[in-house]
């Protein structure tokens, strides 16, 4: 297993991203180019830039095949010399500073033509609840592989959600979500926090891990939706440089809006807003002219004008109503019932093991019901159908949906409907049993 370590090695830690770099993109697998001479980082051109250019990028930064070669200061204009103009790449090429251009530093360019590159990732999130949680799996060898729990911590966690494009890492969990036989790539991942991809965190052999031991994340999302009567309505609001902004609902279109709730792990859009029609947000506004085709994984995915500032006012924040991921079933009201969760489009109940009502608490604040007055157990509300989905809850308190408690897991195996958990929240005083929707 030696020759299995040296060879992860070899393949996690790059040799040439020290002197270039992505900036402002999505993920760390996109943005700006920027390249390093002579101690100054500076930008190229877009004359000429094309996809075996970015091709080059991509490789040299470790990332997957190229997506798109980005050009007109997509990711914002940078600053400083610019570099390289007119970069011509064969493909073959193992640094961008390998390719023939003008010369350093000439050029007939403004920073209004930087170029940028968008890679695919070679780390995803899989099975989670939405795009920033989920099983890790890296790339390698064409072959996607996961990473193994021993030692996994929030610092690992921290690196993967930063590669990821996502907020800080709220959890680093073990085998959480699903467990999947196949290749296992890293074992006893020891990230000091500051690497950009997992890939640079040193690792060992896998010798001694099962494929049930795959392990997982949950970060901050990229994008919320606020202010409105549940988990899954309100603003769209986007985080971009660590800073919360809205979206302009200049073109905003029901494929744009179903790429919002499918993101956010919530249900089919059902209505498009717009008009600030969940009240008018602050600070930036992150995008605007959204073009998605409906198959993008993420909002930021999405064909836009750029990912800078963009000349639209509040007036205009775009908005959403999805269907939601938890349901109360059976019940006298809206506000009591057996809770029942959507998980992989499939509605699934909870099991009472645990049940308190303290998570019975985050469920009424995530349906827009008042405080929680009862936890019923014991199927009160009726014996539900269909996968039990989750056992042992265990919430703090303060968590916006029931999906971000812990658990053991999804799909429970150990337990049975008639021991379906409900709730009952003070808006109508009625019993009710509660489904959670995932």
């Amino acid at each position: 297993w030696a020759a299995v370590f040296i060879l992860l090695v070899s393949f996690t830690i790059p040799t040439s991203t020290d002197k270039i770099r992505l900036m402002y993109g999505i993920n760390s697998c996109s943005g700006r180019v920027e390249v390093l001479y002579n101690g100054i980082w500076g930008t190229v051109c877009d004359d000429g830039w094309d996809l075996t250019d970015a091709a080059v990028v991509c490789r040299e930064m470790g990332c997957g095949d190229v997506i798109e070669a980005k050009s007109a200061a997509y990711f914002g204009q940078g600053s400083g010399p610019i570099w390289m103009d007119d970069v011509n790449c064969t493909g073959t090429e193992s640094s961008l500073m390998n390719c023939r251009t003008r010369g350093w530093g000439t050029h007939y360019c403004q920073h209004s033509h930087d170029s940028g590159v968008i890679c695919n990732l070679t780390v995803r999130l899989v099975n989670g609840d939405n795009s920033c949680s989920g099983r890790v799996e890296v790339l390698y060898n064409e072959t996607w592989g996961t990473v193994c729990d021993d030692g996994w911590d929030l610092t690992d966690a921290a690196v993967v959600c930063r590669e990821m494009g996502c907020g800080s890492a709220i959890g680093a969990s073990r085998a959480y979500f699903d467990q999947v036989p196949g290749q296992m790539w890293m074992n006893t991942v020891q990230c000091t926090g500051i690497e950009s991809t997992l890939k640079s965190c040193r690792s060992y052999g896998i010798a001694s891990c099962s494929s049930n031991k795959a392990a997982g994340v949950i970060c901050q999302p990229a994008v919320t939706l606020v202010n409105g009567t549940h988990s899954c309505s309100g603003r769209v609001e986007v985080r971009h440089n660590g800073i919360w902004g809205t979206v302009c609902d200049d073109g905003w279109d029901a494929s744009d809006a179903a790429v919002v709730c499918r993101e956010i792990g919530c249900g089919n859009a059902t209505e498009v807003k717009s008009a600030a029609y969940f009240g008018q947000g602050s600070g930036p506004v992150w995008m605007n002219n959204v073009s998605c085709n409906g198959t993008e994984s993420t909002l930021k995915n999405c064909v836009l004008s750029g990912r800078v500032r963009q000349n639209c006012s509040h007036e205009k924040d775009a908005g959403v109503i999805c269907g939601p991921k938890l349901r109360l079933q059976n019940g006298s009201s809206s506000c009591s019932g057996r809770v029942e969760v959507l998980h992989n489009g499939i509605w699934g109940t909870v099991c009472d093991d645990g049940w308190d009502l303290t998570d019975a608490a985050v469920v009424c604040r995530e349906m827009g019901c008042g405080d929680a007055i009862e936890a019923r157990k014991g199927a009160f509300f009726g014996n539900g159908s269909g996968p039990i989905w989750m056992n042992n809850v265990n919430c703090y308190g303060n968590e916006q949906t029931l999906k971000r408690c812990r658990s053991p897991g999804w799909d429970v195996q150990n337990c049975n409907h008639y021991k379906d958990a409900g709730v009952i929240s003070p808006a109508f005083h009625l019993s009710g049993q509660f489904l959670v929707l995932v």
